[in-house]
């Protein structure tokens, strides 16, 4: 008998389902276009969804028309986005994730404070481009740990140490002590990454070394869904990212009796249902599923001022200016 083991917890995380509860809101009780800008969140069959509901993406603001409805995705902004989007006379609403504000309010803390920022992350990562608009030219962004012991500080002020909210917990521990070791630190009273993150990675360690293989229910472009499945390598699993259930092929379960299957941060619950019925179809023999780990308190972020005042005003049959 095959068993599929199902990762607990796993998938949407308080910041995700705040910020496509008020995409799905708004979609429904707006009245009026709702654009998006960037990916609300990073994965595919959320931004179809939102798509083929009428939703609009965009990649900059210049793309919205005047005095339109345009809502920042759960990754945030920099001050310079929402100063391009009050010349523009947009309505915006901020879905920012709470966990990604902290670190904005971080750098200015640490800016203020006369220390030089570094940031660990990804370049070019929607929440990374976000962070380090709030310090323009004053923030260091490193990658990797060949990056860290090629940083160089001679000054006399110590180096703070912020990270992008969903990288793998043990890489950005190894950059921290290397920085540690070089160099004067300061680092946030709390952890950046996020608690869904690290508690995601927690129960793929924990999982891993029970399975052959582990699917990770996830887009490419989503950083915490790519850190699962290295975590998962790691502990010596093969590991697999897919947000397609069709992209599962017979070689995936090839020699497994074991499967681990867990989901990013950004994935529906919906896709993994959709990929354990893929597994089946090729292997009728995984018809154990089991649930590994336990969940995690559940937590909710309240929504926007700004979301909630729209509705208010919209569902009692006023519409968007006098909200404003």
């Amino acid at each position: 008998m095959k068993r599929i083991l199902l990762a607990q917890p796993r998938g949407f995380c308080a910041g995700v389902d705040r910020a496509v509860d008020i995409i799905d809101e708004l979609l429904r009780n707006a009245g009026e276009t709702v654009y998006v800008r960037k990916e609300v969140v990073h994965n595919r069959v959320v931004v179809e969804d939102f798509r083929t509901r009428g939703a609009i993406f965009v990649d900059e603001l210049d793309e919205v028309p005047a005095d339109a409805l345009v809502v920042y995705s759960a990754h945030g902004v920099s001050p310079a986005v929402r100063a391009r989007a009050k010349e523009l006379r947009l309505h915006s609403i901020d879905a920012t994730c709470p966990l990604v504000t902290k670190v904005h309010r971080e750098v200015r803390r640490f800016i203020d404070a006369g220390c030089r920022v570094v940031l660990i992350g990804h370049a070019g990562h929607e929440e990374v481009e976000g962070t380090m608009g709030h310090a323009p030219g004053q923030i260091t962004l490193i990658q990797n740990e060949e990056e860290a012991r090629a940083l160089r500080h001679d000054g006399p002020e110590p180096i703070a140490i912020l990270s992008q909210t969903t990288l793998a917990v043990s890489d950005v521990r190894r950059i921290i002590a290397i920085l540690q070791e070089r160099f004067n630190v300061e680092l946030p009273r709390v952890s950046d990454i996020c608690y869904a993150t690290e508690n995601r990675q927690n129960a793929v360690r924990a999982l891993a070394p029970n399975c052959e293989a582990v699917i990770v229910v996830g887009s490419a472009n989503s950083s915490n869904s790519r850190s699962l499945r290295d975590v998962a390598e790691q502990l010596g699993a093969r590991g697999y990212l897919t947000d397609d259930p069709a992209e599962i092929a017979p070689e995936w379960l090839a020699g497994v009796r074991t499967l681990g299957v867990t989901a990013g941060a950004s994935s529906p619950e919906r896709l993994v249902e959709a990929v354990i019925e893929r597994v089946r179809e090729l292997d009728p023999e995984f018809s154990v599923v089991e649930p590994f780990g336990e969940s995690e308190p559940p937590m909710t972020f309240l929504p926007p001022r700004e979301f909630t005042d729209l509705l208010t005003v919209v569902g009692a049959g006023g519409t968007r200016e006098r909200a404003e």
